[in-house]
Parts: C-alpha cells; sequence; structure tokens
C-alpha cells in the first residue's frame, strides 16, 4: 500500500509572497552566501567545512560536471511529474533533506524547522543522531521524519537507542557507517569551532558581531531550553556541548560491523537504510544482512579526504544492490545534478548544507522557499529533457561532458 505525504493547508495554498531577504535566494547557493555573512564564523566553518584538504568536497562536484545531458525534442511534456514512491510512500519530488548535526546551532529549533517544511512541503527529512533536540520532539512536530543514528559497537547500547526510536514513532532508520574514528577536520579547527565549543574570547566576538544570530538563535535557545545538550546519541540525554565528555559518547564507534547490522535487523521493525556506502561489495553485503535500501555517501566529503565521489560509485553500487532501492548524497545542489543521478540509477537523492544554510537566513520559510526552488529547477529540466515521469531517466540521456 502506498502512503502519500498528506498537503497541508500551507502548501496547497498559492505562494505568498517572499520576504525581501529571501526573494533574493535565486538558487541554493545564494543561501551559503547569506548564511556566511548570517552565522558565526565557528558555526558557518563547522557546516561548510570537509576534512584535510577537501579534495573529496570539490570532488563531489565536480563529478556532476562530468556527464553533459542529451535531450529529446518535440516531445509532450505537457503531463510530467516528479512525484516519486519510495518505500510504499509517496513523495512529491525525488529529493530529500539530509541529516545534519547540531542544525540547532544554525536556526533556533533547527532539526524541527527542518523536518516541519519537509512534511509540508512533501519530502522526507531525516534527523541526525548528533542532533540538538530531542527526537521524540521532532517527530511530534513532523511525522514521518526519518531517524538516522551513529550505532557504536556496543549492544546494549544499540538495543537501547533502537528501541527509543521505535516508541517515539520512527518508521525509517538510517544506520550511518562512515564514522569507524572521527574524521581529521583541521579546517574547524582553523574556523574556531571545536568538539567540546571551547567558550573563548574570539567565539564571544563572532556571537557579538552576528547580533541577529546572538539573540535570535543561542539566547533564545538558552533562555527556552537550557545548554544545548546531545540528545539523540544514545537511549538517555547525552552530554552538553560545552563539556568535555562530548568525546567519549562519540567513541568506540570503530567496533561496529555487519554483525550489528544483523541484530539491527533483528530487533527494528521498519525501514532499514544503510548510509555510507560507497563500494559495491558493501551494496551486496547490506542487501544480504536484510537492508531495505543504502545510500551512497561520501559524507559530504567530511569524513575520509579523496574518497570516491558518489555520483561516480553510484553505477557500480546501482549494480550490486539488484532491486533494493538505491539513494545518494553529497554535492548536489541544482535539479539537472538530482536528474544525473536518477538517471544514472539512483531512486532518490538527499541534500544537505543548503537546506541548513536556507534555515539559518530564513527559517522554515527559508527552508520551504529551497525546496521549491529545486523543487522548480527538477520540473523545468525535465521538460527540456523530453520526459514526463521519473522513470523515463537513463543513462540514454546522458553523455560524457
Amino acid at each position: 500500500m502506498t502512503t502519500t505525504l498528506p498537503a497541508t493547508p500551507a502548501a496547497a495554498a498559492a505562494p505568498a509572497r517572499l520576504p525581501r531577504a529571501l526573494a533574493r535566494m535565486l538558487s541554493l547557493d545564494d543561501f551559503e552566501a547569506a548564511a556566511r555573512r548570517r552565522l558565526p564564523r565557528p558555526i558557518f566553518g563547522y557546516v561548510a567545512g570537509a576534512a584535510e584538504d577537501n579534495q573529496s568536497l570539490l570532488a563531489n562536484r565536480q563529478a556532476f560536471g562530468r556527464y553533459a545531458f542529451q535531450p529529446r525534442v518535440l516531445v509532450n511534456v505537457s503531463s510530467r511529474s516528479q512525484h516519486t514512491e519510495l518505500f510504499g510512500r509517496r513523495y512529491e519530488s525525488p529529493f530529500g533533506i539530509a541529516p545534519m548535526g547540531i542544525s540547532a546551532l544554525s536556526a533556533y529549533r533547527g532539526d524541527i524547522v527542518l523536518a516541519r517544511a519537509a512534511r509540508e512541503q512533501g519530502i522526507p527529512a531525516i534527523l541526525s543522531g548528533t542532533a540538538l533536540i530531542p527526537l521524540e520532539d521532532v517527530i511530534r512536530e513532523a511525522p514521518g521524519t526519518w531517524f538516522q543514528a551513529y550505532l557504536p559497537g556496543d549492544p546494549a547500547r544499540i538495543d537501547a537507542l533502537i528501541a527509543r526510536a521505535a516508541r517515539a514513532g520512527y518508521e525509517t532508520l538510517v544506520q550511518t557507517v562512515d564514522i569507524p574514528v572521527s574524521a581529521n577536520r583541521e579546517n574547524n579547527v582553523r574556523t574556531g569551532f571545536s568538539t567540546p565549543l571551547k567558550p573563548s574570547l574570539r567565539l564571544a566576538w563572532d556571537g557579538l558581531t552576528r547580533p541577529r544570530w546572538l539573540a535570535g538563535t543561542f539566547l533564545r535557545t538558552l533562555l527556552n531550553h537550557g545548554m544545548p545538550h546531545f540528545e539523540n546519541s544514545f537511549a538517555t540525554r547525552g552530554a552538553p556541548i560545552v563539556s568535555a565528555s562530548v568525546l567519549r559518547d562519540f567513541s568506540a564507534r570503530d567496533h561496529l560491523n555487519w554483525e550489528h547490522v544483523a541484530r539491527i535487523r533483528r530487533q527494528w521493525p521498519g525501514t532499514l537504510i544503510i548510509k555510507g556506502i560507497l563500494h559495491p561489495d558493501d551494496a551486496r553485503l547490506a542487501r544480504e544482512h536484510g537492508a531495505d535500501g543504502v545510500i551512497v555517501s561520501n559524507h559530504g566529503g567530511r569524513q575520509l579526504d579523496g574518497a570516491i565521489s558518489p555520483l561516480r560509485a553510484l553505477p557500480g553500487v546501482v549494480a550490486a544492490a539488484g532491486a533494493m532501492p538505491v539513494m545518494m548524497d553529497s554535492g548536489v545542489r541544482r535539479g539537472g545534478d538530482v536528474l544525473k543521478a536518477l538517471a544514472l540509477g539512483a531512486r532518490f537523492v538527499f541534500v544537505g548544507r543548503p537546506f541548513n544554510y536556507a534555515a539559518a537566513v530564513g527559517g522554515q520559510a527559508g527552508v520551504s522557499h529551497a525546496i521549491g526552488l529545486l523543487r522548480a529547477e527538477v520540473d523545468r529540466n525535465m521538460a527540456m529533457l523530453g520526459v514526463n515521469g521519473l522513470a523515463e531517466l537513463g543513462t540514454e540521456l546522458l553523455a560524457p561532458a
């Protein structure tokens, strides 16, 4: 049975006039420039940063330039639709919001902002395991949200967190598997961000010079909710973001292996997705261990620098996955990127940083506007490619650039 996300009155109504700040946002990249002006340097640096020399970060974008479209013309595309079905649910577009940690430092109640906007626009959002808002609060505000977990190689802790997510009402669990150890994110350090977050004169100055963020996000959070904690790393509340124990809480993931995946599959009653796949053999193992789908991802270039871009890895993973749905993230910025990924075999794509920037710039309205921009690009490109439905996309519409 197919479930359709209900359209809310806000989504169904004619679009309201955009605030001036959002009207100037014409593409996803525009939000990045605006967020750089809005956010303190350490917070922006954390979101924008990647590992070591940024080789993977840059390669993720460059990979899309390896393909050119080869469109068909004089095709009646007046009935085109970008609706898609995934795991028995119908979505309005073939893209969703990727999980992003500590989003509540970019925008007030950022994880809820992202999830609400996604639900209203009929696309999925994935809540990060390093969110600063309890998973129960997020799904209460936005039913249908997916939950992404960074699971340690500790069966007792795994069991408890899975049970908590199931009790809260999550139906889709995304297990991220590409963080056996913490990455070398020296770029974060250069911009003044650290884990744990350490108060300093530089951090204070960066906050004071961004008064809208200071009053509207940080001080508002402290006043209404207290010091932010990592809420979803385990079954119980994690450490505050300024605590030295944060590092301890994020260790012990180098024990995780496929036996743990099998254990999770036996216990998790809903959809199980493995995120962080880049090798075809791992796609086969995911299928053999009961995963319902995989997300091809190099963590947005934030883990192993020099790792293959997900778009380049995609065809091999799709071939190994069989009938199991393959999704991807990392580097998607345009509607054309979405369609290139789908033409190479992805069933769905996820977008991260641009939606975080949109939340920082315009809150929920900003995220909705960003979704609308990407959706409009997908629609226009479908028309110019000569396709009415996503199932018509294939490698015959691509050529080497």
